[in-house]
């Protein structure tokens, strides 16, 4: 497969054109305050919205293309664009290739300057004071787990735009092949992983439980490998309905025990595989087809159950909430979660929106995902008895809810009061777990 690099990444919403980057880049790169020695530049770009001018450490990079003595070359093991000054002839060929303005002529030096990322740990990223820049390191799950063998068939029937489908394909690489995997009646059965006429679509062994049995038989199961001396992960992809309502009494049993197995949830607020219908996940003013919207009714009237919260509260050996659109966060919490799983329960919630069910285009699934987070209607925290509770990305500055709720059809009938009651219920669930992820901070520190 090829070789994924790391980056810095530029979130323009968040920059307030307070310049500590450039003014960290200069004093890491030239021992100066002068902005004029910054390899990162922070341009304005009207109505207070400020735009990047930085190497982007190009993939095809053309600033080593138009160079005619090879002092630029494509590092091939930290995917850095290299400057030799030994070979540099300052022709500045490289600075009319660069389309980003990332490679300059720096009049104070006589030659060329450009980032290098500071070796892996850029000073830029580590003084700006609101997350506007970001470095990321996600490309470190493609380079080892890229190569790896798909444990699910090509060609699964998901609906256009479903992430239960990369959701299982990436739990099943990090996971491995040592897995027996339960998928109680829901989504992703029906997307073919269990298969049908014979076939499966998984290449470990996957079946069908009931709805009210998938912990309890994944509990059996994982004895029994025991008394055989081998080491079998026991996972369990489940939809918010098999977990959250008519499953939770064997999946409580089992956290109650301690049992030892990966139970994920994929949340996408519903019955969703067999027509939309409200589910105990399914989030305060949703549009399903049994909570539907007319004269009387203005979509669901009570709240989510906090599920993470209350499998926490059963004291399991791991739990977390995660999203696809931050992978990177999600394969540490897997990793955590599986070495958890050798010992005892350990929980995931991943909160997954549904294209089909929630009424957006198949295009915009990573886009609703990252707008949860970012607005924290969804917060991303971990708990570990002893350690407990605390956040993976906080979200300081958030977006608005209603930037969130625009995206969404199943939103779309909302009036003013349900939006500020929404709001309102958010602020308050961040508030509490704030007040747990402080307690447990205070307890760890003695």
């Amino acid at each position: 497969m090829g070789k994924s690099f790391n980056t810095i990444q530029f979130h323009a919403d968040r920059c307030d054109g307070c310049g500590d980057c450039m003014t960290a880049c200069a004093q890491a790169k030239a021992g100066t305050d002068d902005l004029a020695q910054s390899r990162i530049r922070i341009v304005p770009a009207g109505g207070g919205v400020y735009e990047l001018a930085l190497c982007r450490q190009c993939g095809d990079p053309k600033c080593v293309m138009n160079c005619p003595s090879g002092a630029l070359t494509k590092n091939a093991a930290t995917g850095v664009i290299d400057w030799d000054w030994g070979k540099c002839v300052n022709c500045l060929l490289c600075t009319v290739g660069c389309a980003y303005a990332g490679i300059v002529f720096e009049a104070e030096v006589g030659h060329v300057t450009k980032c290098d990322t500071c070796d892996g740990d850029p000073a830029c990223v580590k003084v700006c004071p609101h997350g506007a820049l970001e470095y990321k390191t996600v490309a470190g799950i493609f380079n080892e787990y890229g190569d790896k063998e798909d444990l699910f068939a090509p060609g699964l029937s998901a609906c256009q735009g479903c992430n239960s489908e990369l959701l299982i394909r990436h739990t099943l690489r990090k996971v491995g092949p040592e897995t027996v995997v339960a998928a109680p009646p829901g989504c992703i059965p029906g997307m073919g992983t269990v298969g049908y006429n014979g076939k499966t679509g998984c290449k470990v062994p996957i079946f069908h439980p009931l709805l009210t049995n998938t912990a309890s038989m994944l509990a059996g199961l994982k004895k029994q490998y025991n008394r055989m001396g081998r080491d079998v992960t026991m996972l369990a992809l489940a939809g918010d309905g098999g977990t959250a309502d008519v499953g939770f009494q064997s999946l409580s049993g089992a956290a109650e025990r301690n049992d030892q197995m990966l139970f994920v949830c994929v949340d996408n607020e519903g019955y969703m595989n067999t027509g939309m219908q409200a589910s105990g996940a399914t989030s305060f003013g949703s549009w399903t087809s049994t909570t539907p919207v007319g004269s009387a009714m203005k979509g669901k009237s009570t709240e989510a159950k906090n599920l993470p919260v209350v499998m926490m509260m059963h004291n399991c050996s791991y739990v977390a909430t995660a999203s696809t659109a931050f992978l990177e966060d999600y394969y540490a919490k897997l990793e955590k979660a599986i070495e958890a799983s050798k010992h005892g329960m350990a929980y995931l919630h991943v909160y997954a929106p549904c294209p089909t069910g929630w009424r957006f285009s198949s295009a915009m699934t990573t886009q609703v995902c990252r707008m949860q987070v970012l607005s924290n209607f969804v917060t991303l925290w971990e708990f570990e008895p002893g350690r407990g509770l605390r956040f993976t990305h906080p979200v300081d500055r958030p977006r608005t809810i209603e930037e969130y709720l625009k995206l969404i059809g199943k939103y779309k009938h909302l009036e003013p009061e349900q939006v500020a009651h929404i709001r309102k219920s958010v602020h308050d669930k961040v508030a509490f777990l704030k007040r747990f992820a402080a307690a447990d901070a205070a307890a760890a520190a003695g």
